[in-house]
């Protein structure tokens, strides 16, 4: 048990949810004498009247050593920020138990733990002693945090004056510096930029070489496989699948679906969709046609995107955003079929595919967003995110991009170029 840094015990946590809404009429003493008489001698068993039981979590257990960085994923509704505010201590499980071993510091929503009529440097301080350190130890890592967060500014001006992405970046210095053995962190980053992000996890890879250990909810494939070794999947309040983050990560990219290279919404009321367009597949292809999850580094490759138009006479553009495990974007592409570039659509159902040759990707693991929008006006109709995911892989037979390299080449894109060499001898 000493090498445990969170330890949960059939965790189940249940809300009551749904009821009559409560009459807003004042009401008078007597009113109140009475309704309170009418109630002594019941025995209320089960919800009351009206309301119906929702259990966010049910029979959770995992161990987490120390050190260990640990994803979290599932879909909204899945029980991930209910677990992780019962770990925090914010709310208490209806069943089960949770054992941390260290100080915890938690991340979990914009500003929490933060007191709006106090500055930022009275609140780095007032964090630090929730946390049980000294003023000596704040101290220390004053200076770190304001730098960290790049509010130097406004340090000493109350929060309650600050941006959304202030209260973020500060809030994350806070927690990361002041050198918790636990870090509980949800996807409160997602209000930061894109440079906020990728700072934060270097901070928090950095967090977990140290021998702390880090908890993190996230949404984005990409981040978890950059920063988890292991991943624990949630659906429904429980715990579907606890590995290998790449296993996981195919477990829920595929889940419902059988593959991570296709992903289908035959459900017109859960698709993702806008008054105009309707998502209803995404998929991968290799050159034959055929649904993969993997593809050759050399080999042609096809992205498709299946969608509905729900209303006439609209100009759309399908696009596709491809991620590589690193959360960094490789490229985005946008349809450019001139049958269709600057027509208006009739309603239907449309396949749109862009076509990426071979010996363009690096290998590793690819993660495609598709999008489509309208124009005139410029209207998002939907976006998934890690829609579909899907390995590259090079065989190293020499014939690639690589040649006779065996070892890692770097970059976003590997594109296999022509060289050429004049020689002139002595």
């Amino acid at each position: 048990m000493s090498n445990l840094a969170i330890s949960a015990h059939h965790l189940a946590k249940m809300y009551h949810i749904g009821g009559q809404r409560q009459n807003t009429n004042y009401s008078t003493l007597r009113d109140s004498l009475a309704g309170m008489f009418r109630g002594i001698g019941r025995r209320r068993e089960g919800p009351p009247p009206g309301k119906a039981e929702l259990w966010a979590l049910k029979d959770i257990s995992f161990d987490v050593p120390h050190g260990q960085v640990v994803g979290i994923i599932g879909r909204n509704g899945a029980g991930k920020s209910t677990l992780l505010k019962v770990l925090s201590r914010i709310t208490e499980p209806t069943k089960g138990q949770a054992e941390l071993y260290g100080r915890v510091a938690s991340l979990l929503e914009v500003g929490t733990g933060f007191h709006p009529e106090l500055t930022g440097r009275e609140n780095i301080y007032l964090n630090g002693a929730v946390l049980g350190m000294r003023k000596q130890e704040i101290d220390r890592n004053f200076d770190a945090i304001v730098a960290f967060s790049e509010v130097e500014k406004f340090i000493d001006t109350p929060v309650k004056f600050y941006s959304s992405g202030m209260y973020v970046r500060l809030a994350f210095a806070v927690a990361a510096h002041l050198e918790p053995e636990i870090l509980i962190v949800d996807e409160v980053l997602a209000v930061g930029d894109a440079r906020f992000q990728k700072k934060c996890m270097n901070k928090m890879q950095d967090v977990g070489s140290q021998g702390r250990t880090v908890l993190f909810v996230s949404h984005s494939m990409q981040s978890i496989m950059r920063m988890c070794e292991r991943t624990i999947l949630l659906d429904a309040g429980t715990v579907i699948h606890d590995g290998p983050s790449g296993e996981v990560i195919g477990t829920y990219l595929g889940k419902g679906y059988g593959s991570t290279g296709e992903r289908r919404w035959d459900d017109s009321a859960t698709a993702p969709s806008g008054d105009v367009a309707r998502l209803r597949a995404v998929r991968a292809r290799n050159s034959s046609g055929e649904i993969v999850e993997s593809i050759d580094i050399r080999q042609p490759m096809t992205m498709e995107i299946e969608f509905e138009v729900l209303q006439d006479g609209y100009l759309l553009m399908p696009h596709f955003h491809v991620f590589n495990e690193d959360n960094v974007k490789v490229f985005m592409t946008i349809d450019l079929d001139p049958e269709w570039r600057r027509q208006r659509r009739p309603k239907g159902r449309y396949v749109s595919k862009a076509h990426i040759p071979g010996n363009l990707l690096a290998e590793g693991t690819m993660f495609i967003e598709a999008s489509v929008i309208t124009i005139e006006p410029t209207v998002r109709q939907f976006t998934e995110r890690d829609a579909i995911a899907f390995q590259v892989v090079d065989n190293l037979e020499g014939d690639s991009a690589r040649g006779d390299w065996a070892g890692r080449l770097n970059g976003v894109v590997r594109p296999k170029l022509d060289w050429t060499t004049t020689y002139t001898p002595d």
